[in-house]
């Protein structure tokens, strides 16, 4: 054997390439950190972590901490520190903007567009809420039965000022780490949900949608944790500087226009209460649905099975049947349900060759409703 070849195998010189990978790495995590928006403490900070695990590798040992900083670095250069999107506060644009998606709720458009209002006379009168100077947000709780238009209404409102939009279901929520993060020293060590939507839009001011507020554990100290995390992410007294379990260092979520969507108050606490705007959502009507169901629900149905008008025509007479097929319903999801179905039918006999336009009658819209969603239950 060579006597070179022996040396390269030896325990010394794997060892020796084993810390060059490392110090490789190590380097790689050092230029991400530094090249980051991340605030300067917390870089020091980080930097320290990454600066010991150098030292150790420097001296041949592998650290089993290098994962954990490593993805402790990921999470943190992910986080889109001080990236704002501008807002849009035109009054017109967002009544436009919730009249395209949303029919009649005009109690509820007025209350939005006149806080709307108030956001952009403050910027525009100079008053510097935050430190970038955005005008801040109030934060909203819709309150009402399901189906009724509190979620797509915020998604909406999302849309009317150019912001990004990120939603967080608090329905069965067990543990208060899901908002506050798993911290770092703990095997399933991660970021809250708080955090991972300012990830996901990559944005610092998105609207984000709590939505279920009042689902949460029905654990009565469980309940009473989440109610404390929620009231620490929405009060504007103490968002500005909110702590992760996992970032651990204070996040300024001031900029951020909180939603929180609610069935009913029972379960919150009257300090958060407090913290909100309270909008009460009210069922629809049967002409209202009508409304909905023509200029709304049957367009988009059509267009999502690549149909138009000009293939399937309803009679006036049917709509009845649609809306109030089985008693009275708060929303509008059946609504959509029956008319999904009736289309999908529809589409079914078209490809069997039926001829063109399908209209649907009091007399065959057995033929394409469910017998149990539609007028024979």
């Amino acid at each position: 054997m060579d006597l070179n070849t022996a040396r390269s195998n030896t325990p010394i010189d794997q060892q020796q390439n084993i810390s060059k990978d490392i110090l490789s790495e190590i380097i790689e995590l050092q230029n991400k950190l530094s090249s980051s928006n991340s605030p300067i403490e917390l870089k020091e900070e980080t930097m320290r972590a990454i600066q010991r695990l150098e030292r150790m590798a420097k001296w041949g040992n592998y650290s089993t901490e290098f994962e954990g900083v490593d993805k402790y670095v990921d999470w943190v250069t992910r986080i889109p520190w001080g990236n704002l999107t501008e807002d849009n506060l035109n009054i017109q644009n967002a009544k436009q903007v919730l009249d395209s998606t949303h029919y009649g709720m005009e109690t509820v458009k007025n209350l939005i567009l006149d806080y709307l209002a108030v956001m952009q006379l403050r910027k525009l009168r100079g008053y510097k809420e935050a430190s970038d100077g955005t005008a801040k947000a109030p934060v909203l709780l819709f309150v009402g039965l399901q189906g009724v238009g509190k979620t797509s209404i915020a998604k909406s409102i999302a849309d009317s000022m150019g912001r990004k939009f990120a939603r967080i279901s608090l329905g069965a929520v067990g543990d208060v780490r899901t908002l506050r993060g798993v911290p770092r020293h703990e095997i399933d060590s991660e970021p809250g949900q708080v955090i991972k939507a300012l990830i996901r839009t990559q944005s610092m001011n998105p609207v984000i949608l709590i939505d279920e507020i009042e689902k949460a554990s029905s654990n009565g100290g469980l309940l009473n944790d989440v109610m404390a995390a929620l009231l620490e992410v929405l009060d504007p007294e103490q968002n500005s500087a909110f702590i992760d379990h996992y970032i651990d260092h204070p996040v300024d979520l001031s900029n951020v226009f909180f939603i929180c969507t609610a069935n009913n108050l029972g379960g919150l606490s009257a300090a958060l209460l407090d913290r909100m705007e309270v909008i009460r959502f009210t069922s629809y009507s049967d002409e209202e649905k009508a409304v909905i169901a023509k200029s709304y629900i049957l367009p988009r149905v059509l267009a999502n099975i690549g149909l138009t008008t000009n293939h399937i025509q309803i009679a006036e007479s049917v709509w009845p049947l649609l809306i109030r097929p089985v008693g009275f319903d708060a929303g509008i999801r059946q609504l959509e349900r029956n008319i999904s179905t009736l289309a999908r039918s529809a589409a079914r006999k078209i490809m069997g060759g039926q001829p063109l336009p399908i209209v649907i009658t009091p007399e065959n819209v057995k033929e394409y409703v469910l017998p149990d969603q539609g007028p024979l239950s």
